[in-house]
């Protein structure tokens, strides 16, 4: 996937819906589930100046890194 497709599926954000993102090649036998990670109420940050995709709950900001994303769930 790359940045451009990442962030054309991201539009569909508006802080009312929740992001599921899982993580190719993250694996951990000690902790499953670990190369998931879910944003409640996600919204997608504008395009800035360094090009890198942020989503926000309102509290943190979280970078995801579009050659890392196996799948999305948003819902």
């Amino acid at each position: 996937m790359t940045n451009d497709q990442l962030r054309s599926a991201l539009r569909e954000l508006n802080a009312e819906r929740d992001l599921t993102v899982a993580f190719a090649y993250v694996h951990s036998s000690h902790w499953p589930g670990q190369n998931m990670l879910t944003i409640k109420r996600a919204m997608l940050i504008p395009d800035e100046a360094d090009h890198l995709i942020k989503v926000t709950d309102g509290n943190s900001i979280y970078i995801v890194e579009a050659e890392h994303v196996a799948w999305l769930k948003i819902g």
